[in-house]
């Protein structure tokens, strides 16, 4: 990633967990996290597509996996996948005991057949 633009790298991430599915009583597959104001929304594989919403509503159009091992950013912007970026407020993934999909208790036994 060549620009900032859309990254503030002094935020730190909302919480562990996709800030509207825990509101309700959603679930995730994947963790995404807006690179601007650390907002964590869920994947556009996960039922609710937290994270684009997110991305649309607020104008934010930089986000990185918050994943363990992944270090990727997404431009909705332009469209663009970058293997790495500048670094970001810690922690970089939700914590690895969390596991996927979640969060435990959450996830219906027929999950996979309700991914986008």
């Amino acid at each position: 990633m060549t620009t900032t633009d859309g990254v503030d790298p002094a935020v730190p991430p909302s919480g562990t967990g996709c800030v509207e599915c825990e509101a309700g009583s959603g679930w995730w597959l994947h963790l995404r996290r807006c690179a601007q104001c650390g907002h964590i929304g869920c994947c556009d594989t996960s039922p609710s597509q937290h994270a684009t919403k997110h991305a649309k509503a607020s104008g934010h159009h930089v986000i990185r996996s918050f994943e363990p091992g992944e270090e990727w950013f997404w431009d909705y912007q332009g469209e663009q996948f970058y293997e790495n970026g500048p670094a970001l407020a810690p922690p970089d993934h939700h914590p690895v005991e969390q596991g996927v999909p979640g969060p435990v208790g959450r996830v219906p036994r027929d999950w996979q057949s309700q991914l986008h």
